[in-house]
């Protein structure tokens, strides 16, 4: 059993959210729900909460108003592999009012913060030879989402 669940809290569009994410990530699921009583007022009835995977991690969406906002303070980093898989996130979380940020950052339309990245970059910023991790992270540093090929194309132009 996982001890820590991120808890993400919405305003009042946690449903939108887990149905949205439902599209995005193919092995999303909902483990539980709980709603608002007769004591949430104008809210009885609405969901309060729900606890969903993803990825094998679980995670708490807490449906309770706009006095905590999203900010990058946190946010969820998707490890891929291969562009094709970082372009499929990066397309579907910018997706209807998602926002580009800068080295794989962006905000998805609900403002979570999420970083997509390929597993090549960390191998190329990891690189032993200095000059070359220099230069992918010099890449990657002028990107909003991270290109592999332009990152590849800067390091090889160093010898190993």
């Amino acid at each position: 059993m996982q001890k820590i669940t991120p808890c993400l809290w919405f305003n009042f569009n946690a449903d939108e959210a887990l149905a949205f994410y439902e599209t995005v990530f193919p092995d999303f699921k909902i483990l539980s729900k709980s709603h608002y009583g007769e004591w949430g007022g104008p809210n009885a009835g609405k969901l309060l909460t729900a606890e969903f995977e993803l990825f094998g991690s679980r995670f708490q969406a807490l449906n309770a108003g706009p006095q905590f906002p999203f900010t990058e303070a946190i946010s969820l980093s998707i490890r891929c592999k291969g562009q094709e898989e970082v372009d499929n996130y990066w397309n579907k979380l910018t997706a209807d009012g998602g926002q580009e940020s800068m080295c794989g950052w962006l905000k998805d339309k609900f403002g979570l913060s999420w970083q997509v990245v390929p597993e090549e970059l960390t191998k190329l910023m990891s690189d032993p030879n200095k000059e070359r991790a220099t230069r992918a992270a010099q890449a990657m540093m002028k990107q909003k989402k991270i290109v592999i090929r332009e990152i590849q194309d800067a390091v090889d132009a160093v010898p190993a």
